[in-house]
């Protein structure tokens, strides 16, 4: 198989832009960078966002694990990822005017597209978030970048800050990813909405009896007679979905009780599925 060519040209960037990269918002943007237009360093990857309903395109497990904190935030209503700071011609006037070399393709010598992380719609404002590991504000040449990256929201009035490793919140994170892809549960449909119904009571009742999760969820499937592990995606669904609460500081173990428990949705809400 031909490998793909990487190799950035003027030509190339204004064929991206015609294609509607980095443009449109929700469900409808489209991310200036994608997996295969990047060196594979074996860590990118794609997700559907619960905010967005689209596929996302996440370079690094950074990446993907802010996305996560921002997909879980309640007030975060749109996630853009590898936004591109058009026009070109703007970053390279920063890039000049700060006697800072911007960056270019090191194949064909031409000045590259720059692109911020992340750019959020938080409350009804935007903000730009680059994010890197912590020791990369050790090097000089990444901090130039930056601040090409600032100088330019700045002009446009945007909310810029570096987001690092430190800056996360593990726990929440771990939990939000094991919940993540059970957002939207096929089950849902598949048994209807009187037995997911049927199957939240019985499986809230066991839960606040003080049984642990897999016990709980165990009991639940026998009493229902459905296959082994469906209430246990399913006590995920409701988590993901914010029909039910647990302490998403703590590390949700099925071997432990479900911390911080409660109901916060009615029954009806189920049934629009997810």
């Amino acid at each position: 198989m031909a490998k793909r060519k990487r190799e950035i040209t003027d030509a190339k960037i204004d064929r991206i832009i015609k294609e509607g990269r980095g443009q449109g918002t929700g469900a409808d943007y489209l991310p200036w960078l994608r997996v295969q237009d990047v060196p594979s360093t074996g860590r990118s990857t794609r997700g559907v966002g619960w905010t967005t309903g689209r596929q996302h395109t996440f370079l690094s497990d950074l990446e993907r694990d802010y996305f996560y904190a921002l997909d879980y935030a309640d007030e975060v209503t749109d996630i853009r990822e590898q936004f591109p700071l058009l026009p070109l011609e703007e970053t390279k006037l920063i890039a000049d005017k700060h006697g800072i070399e911007h960056p270019k393709d090191p194949k064909s010598g031409v000045d590259i597209v720059m692109t911020t992380d992340f750019l959020i719609t938080y409350k009804d404002k935007e903000y730009a978030r680059t994010v890197k590991p912590a020791k990369d504000l050790e090097n000089e040449r990444i901090l130039a970048k930056f601040e090409i990256e600032r100088v330019y929201w700045e002009t446009h009035h945007v909310d810029w800050g570096i987001v690092t490793e430190r800056d996360l919140p593990s726990t929440l994170i771990r939990n939000v990813e094991w919940v993540h892809k059970e957002y939207s549960n096929a089950d849902v449909e598949t048994l209807g909405v009187f037995a997911i119904q049927s199957l939240e009571r019985t499986l809230a009742t066991l839960l606040l009896s003080g049984a642990t999760i897999a016990k709980a969820c165990l009991a639940c499937d026998e009493q229902m007679g459905l296959e082994a592990g469906t209430s246990l995606a399913m006590f995920r669904h409701f988590i993901a979905q914010k029909i039910w609460a647990v302490n998403m500081h703590e590390k949700i173990n099925p071997s432990n009780n479900a911390n911080g428990f409660s109901v916060i949705k009615t029954n009806d809400l189920l049934a629009k599925g997810g």
